[in-house]
């Protein structure tokens, strides 16, 4: 059995649903967990992330170039947004 491994860190809540989608499109088996808790109303989500990718071993490298392609992605949009 693989041992699943962190792959990278979800900022919010869409982007943890751009990278479900791209995972799951590469074939990718994978877990976001969320660290929002609804007791503490998010209070640790500035710090952790929103969450974390968690995929086995032998996916690590592919998962977190396509997690780094997506976080650029979104800089570029927000760039776009503010030009």
């Amino acid at each position: 059995m693989a041992e699943w491994v962190k792959a990278g860190v979800v900022e919010n809540r869409f982007e943890g649903d751009r990278i479900s989608q791209s995972l799951s499109e590469a074939g990718i088996p994978f877990m976001v967990k969320s660290f929002l808790d609804t007791a503490y109303n998010g209070l640790y989500v500035p710090q952790k992330g929103w969450g974390v990718v968690m995929v086995p071993e032998e996916f690590k490298e592919q998962t977190e170039k396509i997690v780094n392609d997506i976080r650029k992605s979104f800089e570029k949009e927000g760039k776009d947004e503010t030009e």
